[in-house]
């Protein structure tokens, strides 16, 4: 902890600086999927995106709950990922994406096993990056090092 006037301030009572590296995160992972499609074609940018979209979904987990640990956010975005690409065997998301571009980008259309293995990449990624950075800020923030 570190003091800021007669109180104490630790990365627990920065829920806006949280948030701030958040959608600081949330634009660098977009642009690194706009990236990889940008250079990438075929199975690395297809399985690269789903790892990606998982990360995108942490991120805004975080944005959300910007207290949440980073098991809880990954998990999160596991299970959302998992429940979109299995939503995917109804007809609900081709129904959808038929009345919007947003719904297809964002549900996608057609079922695909491997991508379940690309969004577990995602997480365990966004996971460790979550992990990493926590620790970093944590350390710069409360003034240990």
């Amino acid at each position: 902890m570190r003091r800021t006037g007669d109180r104490a301030v630790g990365v627990a009572a920065c829920p806006v600086r949280i948030r701030l590296v958040a959608a600081g995160a949330a634009l660098a992972t977009v642009a690194a999927g706009l990236g990889l499609r940008a250079v990438a074609e075929g199975d690395v940018a297809k399985y690269g995106g789903d790892a990606l979209y998982t990360v995108l979904l942490h991120t805004l987990v975080v944005l959300m709950a910007p207290r949440v640990t980073p098991l809880t956010a990954a998990g999160s975005a596991l299970a959302v990922s998992w429940v979109i690409e299995f939503l995917q065997l109804t007809e609900v998301p081709v129904e959808l994406s038929r009345r919007s571009a947003v719904a297809r980008l964002v549900l996608g259309s057609t079922f695909n096993p491997p991508d379940l293995f690309w969004y577990t990449v995602g997480a365990a990624a966004g996971w460790l990056v979550h992990t990493a950075v926590g620790s970093y800020l944590s350390r710069r923030w409360t003034g240990r090092h």
